[in-house]
């Protein structure tokens, strides 16, 4: 392994990150760099758990996907613990999923038909949180050494300030968002129904209410409907 060829690699990647305009563009280059930076990594992805519930971004080959799915229906697996925030391990490795397992004892085999021959999990974790599990995946078993570990826990850390940066842009993105709709539908249905802005906002949040939906989605309807009833 070149490290100084590794850093500098790393450096780039770190800068491309941060130029990276939305939360999805993000997760994909963390993915892509997997893949291209770590020795042995043929797919990549990202596991999230959310509320309990599987999620599976950025994947660079559908058996990633097939793989995090799997996790989330045994409740077991590398990435799924390296995901779980009352697990104190911040990364797996399976070496060889042709042996038999040490760990995952339910995973491993159906792992192994997916074609799986190696795998790694990396907790994706800045001071303040846990944002989920960077993947990485050979077709071929041995192919994950302790170097191999080493890079992919150097690439984590840079990948989850980056996905930290990214998801809380797009937080701020959708508040500002929400707020401009907000305005806008109150104001339409002041002109509409001659209220004043606070009876208007008591007119959105009723009609959130009644029909279970999110005030921002209201607040859309009008304003793409013109205040119209619905």
């Amino acid at each position: 392994m070149d490290w100084r060829l590794f850093a500098q690699r790393m450096a780039s990647m770190a800068r491309d990150l941060l130029a990276e305009h939305t939360l999805d563009a993000t997760l994909e280059q963390i993915s892509r760099s997997a893949v291209e930076f770590v020795d042995g990594c043929d797919a990549a992805g990202i596991l999230v758990l959310s509320q309990e519930r599987v999620r599976s971004l950025a994947p660079t080959d559908p058996f990633v996907t097939k793989s995090d799915m799997l996790q989330g229906e045994l409740r077991e697996g590398p990435c799924f613990d390296a995901a779980r925030p009352d697990r104190p391990e911040r990364l797996f490795r399976i070496p060889d999923l042709t042996a038999p397992p040490e760990r995952w004892p339910r995973f491993v085999p159906r792992a192994r038909d997916l074609g799986v021959g190696s795998m790694m999990g990396f907790l994706l974790y800045t001071r303040e949180e846990e944002l989920g599990a960077l993947n990485m995946y050979s077709r071929k078993p041995g192919m994950f050494t302790e170097d191999s570990e080493t890079a992919g826990w150097l690439l984590a850390s840079h990948a989850a300030v980056a996905f930290a940066t990214a998801r809380t842009d797009e937080q701020m993105q959708e508040a500002i968002t929400t707020r401009h709709l907000i305005g806008e539908a109150m104001g339409i249905l002041m002109g509409r129904h001659h209220v004043t802005e606070d009876q208007a906002f008591e007119l959105l949040r009723t009609r959130s209410q009644r029909t279970n939906t999110k005030l921002r989605d209201v607040a859309r309807e009008i304003c793409e409907s013109g205040g119209a009833e619905r």
